[in-house]
């Protein structure tokens, strides 16, 4: 079967196989980026790569077998304790990336400075784990752990990732030293952002919400002049407690101004609230 969408078809079978695109790309790209920035500059960020980090410098064992040693066991313990709903594409995710790392370690390292290291280090890990997230899968590992210890001990599923990784970045400052335990922050804290950038893009889109004592031809102008949608939410003013109908619309970046121009031609005193919309999906903008 085909579903339409808006301006193209969309072949279910087809976007399930791009999901194991994504999978393989993504697990690729995580871990070029740890062979080429974060091992050779001893760079911990978290997750069983900052564990196979710490063991290569401690023991020199091969970070593919010590992923691979943490990923599977994980894995199965994760359908074990928290039921199937990993399926195939996190199974081929937590095999694939430590093959990767495998078939890649004998390339050079990028850089020797282990800041740039971690920052590049970061931006790479992120942008294949936002890859793989996209594929709606997981590469296994420490998340499946945080969210055992999220199972059996009610902590949130944050708090869980935060300790397991904050375990890994303090070890790995004890066994190197504190400044590569600090590059191990930095690292993680840019494959955090970097993530998010890849899941919800960067925000091309202004929310903007309009109170004013003209809400009838500021409606008709944006869906007229701007041609937008525009939507009303019942609100009472806190002070009079009077009927105050607020305005929200969400125009694209380049129709901002035209927006606030409009706003100010009908009503000067009205009062504008403007947010950043990360994600912006439905008529007009993304596909859903």
């Amino acid at each position: 079967m085909v579903l339409k969408g808006r301006g193209r078809n969309i072949d279910p079978a087809r976007e399930k196989w791009l999901e194991y695109v994504f999978v393989i790309i993504g697990s690729a790209i995580v871990a070029i980026a740890f062979n080429v920035f974060l091992l050779p500059n001893e760079v911990a960020s978290g997750g069983v790569s900052g564990i196979s980090t710490i063991l290569k410098g401690v023991l020199d064992w091969k970070p593919a077998y010590v992923q691979w040693a943490f990923n599977i066991p994980l894995f199965i313990a994760g359908l074990i304790f928290l039921g199937l709903q990993f399926g195939v594409k996190t199974a081929i995710g937590t095999i694939f990336l430590p093959l990767v790392v495998f078939l890649t370690e004998s390339w050079e390292p990028w850089t020797t400075d282990p800041l740039l290291g971690a920052l590049f280090g970061g931006i790479g890990v992120g942008l294949g784990l936002g890859i793989v997230f996209r594929g709606k899968a997981s590469t296994g590992g420490t998340d499946l752990a945080a969210q055992i210890v999220n199972k059996f001990t009610g902590l949130s599923l944050g708090t869980c990732v935060a300790l397991i990784d904050g375990m890994i970045v303090l070890s790995a400052a004890i066994v190197f030293d504190i400044e590569r335990g600090l590059y191990a922050l930095i690292g993680l804290y840019v494959t955090s952002k970097t993530i998010d950038l890849v899941q919800v893009g960067i925000s091309r889109s202004k929310m903007a919400l309009v109170i004013t004592n003209k809400q009838e031809e500021i409606r008709e102008g944006i869906l007229h002049k701007i041609d937008r949608g525009v939507t009303k939410l019942s609100a009472y003013g806190g002070y009079t407690d009077d009927e105050r109908p607020i305005l929200m619309v969400v125009v694209d970046q380049t129709e901002f101004t035209k927006l606030k121009q409009l706003v100010k031609t009908i009503d000067p005193s009205a009062f504008v609230v403007t947010m950043d919309a990360s994600e912006v999906l439905g008529e007009g903008f993304k596909r859903v």
